[in-house]
């Protein structure tokens, strides 16, 4: 039994209920015979890998979902051993390696060299044709796997292509920015929301209001809780239709335990700003991680629910700091020192704003 926003993934990019203009703009791309190098980036929950996937099974066919999972072993220059899945079909492969942290650089220059220097030909038709490797995470790469990557786009462009799945370009390299088609896919509105729950809705026989005014203002709050995160606003329909037998507008929405724990963390450190605090707060940093809340997803949270809480001045100096914080979380290793620094820094910037 398969969640919803599984069960329910479109496959091609007719099904898409929102973005017409770009689910076109990647069907033009898929007939043009020229496919470039795509770089795909947006919000999370706007819909990034179910248009690549889709996009893919126009290209190739339902071939492309016939996926297995094989686990890779590569060898670092210290000869340390490192583990990796990798998602393939006969046409594709999807890899993380942002996984394996500092190392990534391991996993594009052996895998990627691997794979592009072996040519793939249709028999059927006798014609070349590429593999495409999706990349996700690609704004958690270290320059040094960017580099590599650039160079492999160069020299191998004619057996692979490469898509990109980022939410944000800022820590992307220009030399791969200006070798890849840049997709943006926007969160959707509220509005989108409602309509793709409202359809989910009727498939699922979901209770809900006989009143289309109570049934909209519904599925409305559900979409308004998900932060426009449709990924959220699925799984959040779903866990909510089990737990109720009716959904209504005043159905109370469910909030995530790890949402609470941080919520709590800054209005601890705004009431309380001393060396205790400080030590307190990096028990409960290291009880998030612990939990797999990625350490950019934690200082995110946290740097916006501080900012609701401090005057003008603090906001302006907080926000800055966290812009610091976040560049060291992506160039250091040990998260625990900068979430607890980004800390420090913010109790010191509402200490001399009051």
């Amino acid at each position: 039994m398969s969640l919803w926003v599984d069960k329910y993934r479109p496959t091609n990019l007719s099904q898409l209920d929102y973005h017409s203009s770009v689910s076109a703009r990647l069907s033009a791309l898929s007939t043009s015979g020229d496919f470039p190098h795509l770089l795909v980036y947006g919000p999370s929950g706007a819909g990034k890998k179910t248009r690549v996937l889709s996009i893919l099974n126009e290209l190739f066919g339902s071939g492309v979902n016939k996926m297995k999972i094989d686990v890779r072993t590569f060898t670092t220059s210290t000869n340390k051993k490192l583990e990796f899945n990798i998602v393939s079909s006969s046409y594709h492969l999807e890899i993380t390696p942002s996984d394996l942290g500092n190392n990534d650089r391991v996993v594009i220059q052996d895998l990627l060299k691997e794979i592009a220097s072996t040519e793939q030909v249709d028999f059927s038709t006798g014609k070349h044709r590429f593999k495409v490797i999706i990349i996700n995470e690609a704004d958690s790469l270290s320059k040094d796997a960017q580099a590599a990557l650039r160079r492999t786009m160069e020299k191998y462009s004619r057996n692979i292509r490469l898509i990109l799945i980022s939410n944000t370009t800022s820590n992307i390299i220009p030399p791969i920015k200006s070798r890849t088609l840049l997709i943006r896919i926007p969160a959707p509105s509220v509005n989108d929301i409602v309509q793709v729950l409202n359809k989910l809705s009727s498939k699922q026989e979901i209770p809900l209001p006989e009143s289309e005014t109570e049934r909209v203002e519904t599925l409305r709050k559900i979409a308004e809780s998900s932060e426009r995160n449709l990924r959220r606003a699925l799984l959040l329909i779903e866990a909510l239709s089990m737990q109720n037998e009716k959904l209504t507008p005043t159905t109370p929405m469910i909030q995530l335990d790890w949402e609470s724990v941080i919520k709590k963390l800054a209005f601890n450190i705004n009431r309380e700003r001393n060396v205790s605090r400080i030590s307190q707060s990096r028990s409960t940093l290291y009880e998030l991680l612990s939990h797999c809340i990625p350490a950019r997803i934690i200082l995110k949270k946290l740097t916006f629910e501080l900012i609701q809480l401090v005057n003008f001045k603090a906001k302006s100096q907080i926000i800055e700091i966290a812009a610091i914080f976040d560049e060291r979380l992506s160039l250091g290793s040990k998260a625990i020192y900068h979430l607890e620094g980004f800390v420090a820094k913010s109790m010191v910037a509402i200490e001399d704003s009051v």
